[in-house]
């Protein structure tokens, strides 16, 4: 998987109080799953423990050989994920959202507008730094739990599905963690690089030539200027949709 350059700085120095202390995250009440099937009711707060999933990464689509999972990093982010939001709702696609931590907190109402509209949630670490697996695993666990707790506040206490590594930083120790918390570990298979704003053209050129990789498509919706993403979102979906595709979820 490709590794992003830098950590894109606009996530600035994440202060003591929104990292927490990683015990209150492991010891804080855990909450259900979202609903396995898209578009269902929201799920209630529950207080069972949380079921270990695989550790391996996640790369399939629940919707087999001609499934499609989009998948929206970085965010959520005001002035971009709503328009996120519009384009997969009218073509009827359900996505999957890997949050940032301090995104979540700064905007919770994002989160549960996300949870609402029937999509996943993802756990992408407090700060997204993409040389977290040079940390040591101390870093590692506060940066996925600390998240977890602070996506999982923000959502209303629907917890994230799955953790992905800012710019594939996986580890061992880290995928272990993230899968003992319920956390599917999330790859990809298609970078379009939209963050380096290549234009609407090549990224929707970069789907067309690599989905033959495999079914997971990583977009953003926060970091800078995301229209080249709406757009190409708004082309990229009509035309998977009219060669046969469906749009599912990663698999757990």
């Amino acid at each position: 998987m490709a590794r992003h350059n830098g950590t894109r700085g606009w996530y600035g120095k994440v202060v003591g109080a929104a990292l927490g202390v990683t015990m209150l995250a492991v010891g804080a009440s855990i909450w259900t799953a979202q609903a396995d099937t898209a578009g269902g009711p929201a799920p209630k707060p529950a207080t069972s423990s949380v079921k270990p999933v695989d550790m391996t990464i996640a790369h399939s689509s629940d919707r087999g050989a001609r499934g499609v999972n989009i998948t929206i990093d970085d965010g959520p982010d005001p002035t971009w994920t709503p328009q996120v939001l519009a384009v997969l709702e009218e073509y009827g696609v359900k996505a999957t959202f890997c949050m940032v931590g301090t995104q979540a907190q700064a905007h919770p109402d994002l989160v549960k507008q996300v949870v609402a509209a029937g999509h996943r949630l993802c756990d992408h670490t407090v700060s997204h730094d993409t040389a977290m697996d040079k940390k040591p695993v101390s870093y590692q666990s506060q940066q996925i739990l600390d998240a977890e707790r602070m996506i999982t506040e923000a959502s209303g206490g629907v917890r994230p599905m799955y953790y992905r590594a800012p710019g594939g930083a996986f580890t061992p120790a880290s995928r272990k963690l993230a899968a003992s918390r319920g956390m599917r570990p999330l790859g990809w298979n298609v970078d379009t690089k939209d963050f380096e704003r290549p234009g609407t053209e090549a990224i929707v050129a970069t789907v067309e030539r690599e989905l033959p990789n495999g079914p997971t498509l990583l977009f953003h919706d926060a970091g800078g200027d995301r229209s080249q993403t709406v757009e190409a979102l708004r082309r990229v979906l009509p035309e998977l949709k009219r060669q046969g595709y469906s749009f599912g979820f990663p698999v757990r």
